[in-house]
């Protein structure tokens, strides 16, 4: 009966013994812990927060915690596909109001709100579920770096992509990128005058960081990220176009080579028919011309005489 007593006492010690090791939590300075009650008599709510780089924290025995990142995030957008990568760099392109395909190059940044309710409320809402990555495997938001841009990818990039939508295209394509209005008038390439597409750039810039801070709080039901910025770098064409509005610019900058030669000949031309009119109007002057032209160190001189040139040899 002892013994009996001995093993059950220890086959309840032994777990009391791990939940209470395994209650002890640290962060580092770049992560924030959110504590959620997990013992066997406990309730699952949110037991507390664990601010960014903290010592060891009593968390209760059997506790979860989920670690999110407390530094700032940025997510990639780009236009080449090579670029691309699963962890924070999509490619997005943007059809204008005259259906062009336009690529954005860009970066949003952007920090988790570390405020206590607020990570509480944000855990209840997005820590609680899975997202589903890539890789077709389902992942919390606290699984790392792959599921927090699971989350991000199925809960925040659709607002990104509308709000691009929504602002680049209602404009046209020669708006944004100069070169585009040789796609409605090939014909124009020769009479292309300089653009400045920076003010606009600078225009959607306004407007979707505008729109992302009215939009990301709405949708995803309160304001779970700060110091929110989008840069717009640039805005490009796909591939055939660009190559075609290559082409277009070659062939005018040649175009404005044989006209700039074309004049060239012209003006050689009236130049020497206007030497030879004063030369008819003044033989004198012409013979003058002819003494200027002569080389240096002659030593005979005939008018006329087919070997009126001599230069003596060294």
């Amino acid at each position: 009966m002892r013994t009996a007593l001995i093993v059950v006492a220890a086959l309840i010690a032994i777990p009391v013994l791990i939940g209470a090791l395994g209650g002890m939590e640290s962060t580092s300075g770049g992560e924030v812990a959110v504590i959620r009650d997990g013992g066997p008599l406990d309730d699952n709510k949110v037991r507390q927060v664990i601010d960014p780089g903290s010592g060891l924290t009593w968390t209760g025995m059997w506790s979860a915690t989920h670690l999110y990142p407390a530094q700032q995030r940025f997510y990639t957008i780009t236009a080449d596909a090579k670029r691309a990568t699963t962890l924070g760099v999509d490619v997005v392109t943007v059809p204008s109001s005259d259906g062009v395909n336009l690529g954005i190059e860009g970066t949003l940044y952007f920090t988790l709100n570390l405020d206590h309710e607020t990570l509480k409320k944000f855990d209840d809402m997005y820590g609680t579920r899975t997202f589903r990555a890539q890789d077709d495997r389902s992942l919390y938001a606290w699984d790392g770096d792959d599921g927090w841009t699971a989350f991000f990818g199925q809960a925040v990039r659709p607002v990104i992509d509308n709000a691009l939508r929504s602002r680049l295209g209602a404009m046209r394509c020669a708006e944004l990128v100069p070169s585009c209005s040789l796609l409605q008038s090939p014909g124009a390439a020769t009479d292309l005058k300089p653009q400045d597409s920076n003010a606009t750039i600078a225009r959607v810039q306004d407007a979707v960081n505008g729109a992302l801070a009215r939009d990301l709080p709405a949708t995803l039901g309160g304001d779970f990220f700060t110091g929110l910025r989008f840069t717009l770098v640039k805005v490009t064409l796909p591939g055939d176009v660009q190559q075609a509005v290559n082409r277009s610019l070659a062939a005018a900058a040649a175009v404005a080579e044989a006209q700039a030669k074309v004049s060239q000949a012209r003006a050689e031309a009236e130049a020497d028919q206007a030497r030879q009119d004063g030369y008819d109007k003044c033989p004198a002057c012409a013979e003058i011309e002819k003494l200027k032209s002569l080389p240096q160190g002659i030593t005979v001189y005939a008018p006329g005489n087919p070997q009126s040139v001599v230069v003596p040899s060294r």
